[in-house]
C-alpha cells in the first residue's frame, strides 16, 4: 500500500481533503500532518477582528475534514525532510516514510528583516498565533489608550487590518492611534490606481496615518525607525510584510528558488523530486504570482487531481492559473473595495459580495457557524 502525506492544512489541502471525501484513493494510506486542528480562513480574519464574525465562523476543522475523508490526522509540525529517502521528521518525534508528499504549509513572516521585530512585533503568520496575539493587543489598546499601533506593510492584508482594528475600537468608543507604514507611494500596491487613491482617502477619513516610501528597519517597543531616519510612534507593531520561506526546506534536498521556496512545475510537482508536490505560498512557480490565498485556493482542485493521477501512475496535467485575480478588500464596516485588473469599485454592495463568497466557501467545507 502506498502512503501519501499531506503536510500542512492550507487552502489547497482543504480542497484535496474534500476530493478524497468524494472519492477515496484505492490502496493508499493518506496522512494529514498539521500543528493545528483548524485552518483559519485568511479572507474572513479582518471581519472577525472588526466584529462581524465569531472566530468559529472563520475556521475549518481539519481533524473533522480528515475523518470524513478517511485520512489519518497527525497533530504535529513537519520539522525536517529527506526528499531523497522519502522521509519526514515531525515535531512529536515521529518519522514518517512516504511514497508521495504534498506540501501546503504556507509561508512565514520574515522577522529577521527588521531589527527588534522578534521582540517587539506581532507577525501575521502563522495565523493561528496571530489570532491569540491580536486579542491580547486589543485588550492592551483598551487599557493603555496612549499606545499607538503601527502596521508595517502597505498591501491588502495590512490595510484590511488597519481598517478592522479601527472599526472594532471605534465601535467601543475609543479613538485608536493607528498608522500604516508602506514602502510604496500608495497603499494597495499593484491594484487599480483609482482604488489606491480611494483607499488613501478612506484611511485619512478615519484618522489612520499613511507613511509612504520608506521601509521600517528597526523596532524598539515604542517607535518604528524608518530607513530615512524617521521615527514613528509604535507602542504596538503588527508585521504584515512579504512572505518568507520556512527554514526546513533548505536542508531537504528539494530544488528551491533564491528565496527558499519550493520550485514546482505547472503540474505542481517538484522540479527535482517526482514524488513531491507543493502549492500555496510555500511553492515557487515557473510563472510567478503573488503570495496570496486567492491563488492557493485555485491550486486546490488541480493539486487534488494530480495527486490522484500520481498515485495511479497516470500522466499529470498542467495547471493554468488565471492571469488576473479578484481582490475584495474589507474596510472595517460593512463596506469593501474591489479590484479586477485595472478596474476598481467600492461600496456596501462590494462587502455583501465578499461576505457571500466567504460564507459560501466555508459552508462548502462543512463549517456550521457561518449562518
Amino acid at each position: 500500500m502506498k502512503r501519501l502525506i499531506l503536510l500542512g492544512g492550507g487552502h489547497a489541502h482543504v480542497h484535496v481533503l474534500a476530493a478524497l471525501q468524494a472519492q477515496a484513493l484505492p490502496d493508499c494510506e493518506v496522512v494529514l500532518v498539521s500543528p493545528f486542528e483548524r485552518q483559519i480562513y485568511s479572507g474572513m480574519l479582518p471581519g472577525w477582528i472588526a466584529g462581524h464574525y465569531p472566530i468559529e465562523a472563520c475556521a475549518l476543522d481539519l481533524r473533522q475534514l480528515a475523518a470524513r475523508a478517511g485520512v489519518r490526522f497527525v497533530q504535529a509540525e513537519g520539522v525536517a525532510l529527506d526528499a531523497d529517502a522519502g522521509n519526514l521528521a515531525c515535531s512529536d518525534g515521529a518519522r514518517l516514510d512516504y511514497d508521495l508528499l504534498s506540501i501546503d504549509t504556507g509561508s512565514r513572516t520574515a522577522l529577521e528583516a527588521i531589527a527588534g521585530a522578534a521582540e517587539h512585533a506581532l507577525p501575521v503568520r502563522p495565523i493561528e498565533s496571530f489570532v491569540g496575539g491580536i486579542e491580547s493587543l486589543l485588550v492592551r489598546c483598551r487599557e493603555a489608550r496612549d499606545h499607538p499601533v503601527a502596521i508595517i506593510g502597505g498591501g491588502v492584508a495590512a490595510v484590511e487590518l488597519a481598517f478592522a482594528i479601527h472599526h472594532r475600537l471605534a465601535g467601543e468608543g475609543l479613538s485608536p492611534a493607528l498608522s500604516v507604514i508602506g514602502d510604496a507611494g500608495l497603499p494597495l500596491g499593484g491594484l487599480a490606481r483609482r482604488l489606491q487613491w480611494k483607499c488613501l482617502s478612506m484611511l485619512a477619513e478615519r484618522g489612520i496615518q499613511w507613511h509612504a516610501g520608506s521601509r521600517v528597519v528597526a523596532l524598539d517597543g515604542s517607535h518604528a525607525e524608518l530607513s530615512d531616519g524617521t521615527r514613528i510612534p509604535a507602542g504596538h507593531a503588527l508585521l504584515v510584510t512579504g512572505a518568507g520561506a520556512p527554514d526546513w526546506p533548505a536542508g531537504s534536498g528539494l530544488a528551491l528558488d533564491r528565496d527558499g521556496f519550493i520550485r514546482v512545475a505547472a503540474t505542481l510537482q517538484s522540479v527535482s523530486h517526482a514524488g513531491v508536490f507543493a502549492a500555496g505560498d510555500v511553492a515557487a512557480y515557473d510563472d510567478p504570482r503573488p503570495k496570496s490565498g486567492v491563488f492557493a485556493v485555485r491550486a486546490g482542485p488541480p493539486l487534488a487531481e494530480n495527486l490522484r493521477r500520481a498515485v495511479q501512475g497516470a500522466a499529470l496535467t498542467d495547471w493554468q492559473p488565471q492571469k488576473r485575480a479578484l481582490y475584495l478588500v474589507a474596510t472595517g464596516g460593512r463596506h469593501a473595495l474591489g479590484a479586477w485588473g485595472p478596474l476598481g469599485w467600492w461600496g456596501g454592495w462590494v462587502w455583501r459580495w465578499k461576505d457571500h463568497i466567504d460564507r459560501s466557501f466555508m459552508r462548502r467545507f462543512g463549517n456550521p457557524h457561518v449562518g
